[in-house]
């Protein structure tokens, strides 16, 4: 990765390097057309640090945080003299077998805490000050399993970055001076057949997946034919600099409505990264070679936002240009 910008961008990120929390809801919203709503919308991401202080004072020791990212549409209605460079809707994928679909999303509300009742009061605070101005997209409340592992059983989340690789990955630095300090954010939920799953075996899972079920060893790459999804996960640029990314994917479910799923966040530098990285996964590598854990794991939703830096944050919400 070329050089370290962080000793000469001030950065005031939001809380993107947080270790993964015990619980988390995950809250997508659309906001109304008009003038009101957007006022609504200034006023709530201003008020946003007094709710987190009001409802996590409660237990400091909950560690409750939340991320705002905003998408295309959203952030031209709220500074339309500029944005970040690559800011744009989730572009969907139509593979060979499976797609990856498109969905709505002005607002992603990313709340995280180790109490579960820490992120549900402050998604109540939050939709009370929103109001009638926004629409509910998706609210998916997301939990630790176990050793972090996701329903299919294996850990998640290996490859994350540590240290100060997560600026170098996940924040944007000099090539987008004005919004350093941001990440480019996706969301992607993802429901699994664990009936399907459980009846291939675990040997045929960690070859999917590219590591061992019990002790997370990462498996040798294929070098031709079918790659697992560690292999078309991982994202080499034509230089042959390994990009990264910061996943902090979520399980969901509801064993009596047989609905289990992953909720996978990424946020990026890059977000040609994450681009990339679902093409390789949905269109394959060789074309037609596509991420076998796709048989398994179908994708319900697809939505790109931005989460900007404390200091435009506040400058969104009062209205002055980012």
């Amino acid at each position: 990765m070329a050089g370290h910008a962080w000793d000469r961008v001030p950065i005031d990120a939001q809380s993107i390097e947080a270790p993964l929390s015990r619980a988390a809801i995950f809250l997508v919203v659309e906001v109304a057309d008009g003038d009101e709503a957007i006022g609504s919308v200034r006023a709530a991401l201003g008020g946003l640090d007094d709710l987190i202080k009001t409802v996590g004072f409660r237990d400091l020791e909950g560690k409750l945080s939340c991320i705002v990212a905003i998408g295309s549409a959203l952030w031209g209605r709220l500074d339309p003299s500029g944005r970040p460079a690559d800011l744009k809707p989730f572009s969907p994928i139509d593979g060979p077998v499976h797609k990856a679909p498109s969905t709505p999303g002005d607002l992603l509300f990313h709340i995280r805490a180790e109490r579960a009742d820490l992120c549900f009061e402050l998604a109540k605070l939050l939709l009370d000050a929103l109001g009638d101005t926004v629409r509910v997209v998706d609210e998916t409340s997301g939990f630790r399993y176990f050793d972090a592992r996701d329903l299919l059983g294996f850990i998640d989340g290996t490859a994350n970055p540590v240290g100060q690789d997560i600026p170098d990955s996940a924040l944007v630095g000099d090539e987008d001076r004005e919004f350093a300090g941001g990440s480019y954010v996706v969301t992607q939920k993802y429901l699994h057949d664990l009936t399907a799953w459980k009846a291939i075996g675990a040997d045929r899972q960690e070859k999917i997946i590219g590591r061992t079920k019990v002790d997370n060893i990462e498996l040798d790459d294929e070098t031709e034919g079918q790659k697992s999804h560690k292999s078309l996960a991982t994202i080499v640029d034509p230089e042959g600099i390994e990009h990264d990314i910061l996943r902090d994917n979520m399980p969901f479910g509801s064993p009596g409505k047989r609905e289990f799923g992953t909720y996978f966040i990424g946020y990026s530098r890059r977000l040609w990264v994450i681009e990339k990285m679902l093409e390789r996964m949905f269109v394959g590598e060789p074309k037609g070679a596509y991420d076998r854990l796709l048989d398994f794991s179908a994708a319900q939703t697809g939505t790109t936002f931005f989460a900007p830096s404390r200091s435009t944050l506040a400058k969104l919400a009062d209205g002055a240009p980012a």
